[in-house]
């Protein structure tokens, strides 16, 4: 899980119907589905803080044949007075539309919060400590990093759990993506190629993209991947 930033307040629509925020879970959910028209807009500006990548999986939506919704970190049933708030805001795959394609077991991210949202165990994306917490293995799995003391292990049971990212979809994608980068990585070494340049092209924005598993390719190459962020984008950190 990527740390993220945000930046602003959102969009102007947002910000209005934040000063009169909702008072139940029952009112929440009436005004967002009232929202519709201003989504879209919101929806950019959310992607663009993300880099593109969805706020839990990290995965780039759209080449999977996949859309994003609006995420609201703290559900809006349970903190209704945030609905509108920018701060509670992100983007997750995957789009109400895709969950008719896909059987329970693959849903994932915001869609999968399915058992009650407990806010002292939950992992957020914006807390920057974020990324110590999860371990990305070979096989495409994520765990618990090693080291954590036994409440962050929980936390990170809890929030890998609730947000089902251990789904045989992303444990398939990942591991893909692993296995690229290690055959990348094998050639690179076997034919005296810098390592540092090939970090880079996985870990550096285009178009303020990032490419998918931003976290896992770090955590892949290291130190190098930490030298690269902090020479050439160290807003990445």
């Amino acid at each position: 899980m990527r740390a993220i930033r945000k930046t602003g307040n959102g969009t102007y629509a947002l910000q209005q119907a934040h000063e009169s925020p909702p008072a139940t879970g029952q009112d929440a959910e009436t005004r967002w589905r009232s929202f519709r028209r201003h989504k879209p807009a919101l929806m950019e500006q959310l992607l663009r803080e993300q880099y593109g990548l969805c706020a839990y999986s990290e995965i780039q939506a759209e080449p999977e044949g996949f859309g994003y919704h609006i995420e609201h970190l703290r559900p809006k049933s349970q903190f209704p007075a945030e609905t509108f708030l920018y701060g509670n805001l992100v983007a997750s795959a995957l789009a109400d539309s895709d969950l008719k394609a896909l059987p329970a077991a693959e849903v994932f991210g915001g869609h999968a919060k399915r058992s009650t949202y407990d806010s002292t165990l939950f992992v957020s994306c914006l807390d920057p400590n974020c990324p110590r917490l999860f371990a990305y293995l070979s096989d495409g799995r994520v765990e618990p990093a090693l080291g954590l003391d036994s409440a962050d292990r929980d936390r990170a049971l809890y929030t890998r759990d609730l947000l089902n990212l251990n789904c045989p979809f992303l444990v398939n994608r990942r591991r893909r993506w692993w296995d690229e980068l290690d055959k990348l990585l094998q050639q690179h070494i076997d034919e005296d190629q810098s390592v540092y340049h090939l970090a880079a092209v996985d870990l550096l924005p285009t178009n303020r993209r990032l490419s998918p598993f931003f976290t896992a390719t770090r955590q892949f190459f290291g130190r190098v991947a930490d030298q690269v962020l902090r020479d050439e984008a160290p807003e990445l950190l």
